[in-house]
C-alpha cells in the first residue's frame, strides 16, 4: 500500500478504486467496489466524493481499498493506524482482519500494541534493527518476562 495514503485527490472514490483494478487470481474472489464498500462502509456514502475532500481515516481507508482492487495475495501497511480517530482505527482492525479472513498476508508494521495485537497471529519485536523476539502473539501474551522486557505496560 501507498506511504502517506497517496491517494488521487482530484479523482473520485469510485475513479481512485478503478485506478487500482487488476484481474482476479485464479480460484480466488475477486475484490470489487461492493465487496470494499461491505469492508468499508463510509467508503460507500462517499463513491462520488473526490479524495481531497476526505478526512485523513478516510483517506487512508480509500487507500487501502485501492490495493485490494489489485487483488494482491500481500499487503505491507505501514503503521496504518498513525494519526487516525479511535473510531477509525477500530474499524481498520476490522478491515484487516477481514482480509485476513479473506485469504490475504498482512504484514503490518507498527507501533500501536493494542492494535497491532488486535490483528497478528505472529510477532517479532525490532530493537535498532533487529530482531529480538519472534514468535506468536499467543506466546508473546502468555509470557509476563516477555512481556515486562519489551512491551510497555
Amino acid at each position: 500500500m501507498p506511504e502517506e495514503r497517496r491517494i488521487f485527490t482530484d479523482l473520485t472514490v469510485m475513479e481512485n478504486l478503478e485506478v487500482g483494478r487488476l484481474s482476479p487470481r485464479d480460484g480466488q474472489p475477486a475484490w470489487t467496489p461492493a465487496r470494499l464498500f461491505t469492508l468499508f462502509p463510509n467508503l460507500a456514502t462517499m463513491r462520488n466524493r473526490p479524495g481531497g475532500r476526505m478526512s485523513g481515516g478516510e483517506q487512508q481507508m480509500l487507500a487501502i481499498a485501492r490495493t485490494l482492487m489489485g487483488n494482491p495475495r500481500m499487503v505491507l501497511l505501514d503503521e496504518p493506524s498513525e494519526g487516525l480517530a479511535p473510531v477509525i482505527v477500530e474499524q481498520m482492525v476490522d478491515a484487516i482482519r477481514a482480509m485476513r479472513d479473506a485469504g490475504v498476508t498482512v504484514l503490518l508494521a507498527e507501533q500501536n500494541l493494542h492494535f497491532a495485537l488486535a490483528v497478528a497471529d505472529h510477532a517479532a519485536i525490532i530493537e535498532t534493527g533487529r530482531i529480538t523476539w519472534s514468535g506468536t502473539v499467543a506466546a508473546l501474551r502468555a509470557d509476563p518476562a516477555l512481556r515486562a522486557a519489551w512491551l510497555p505496560a
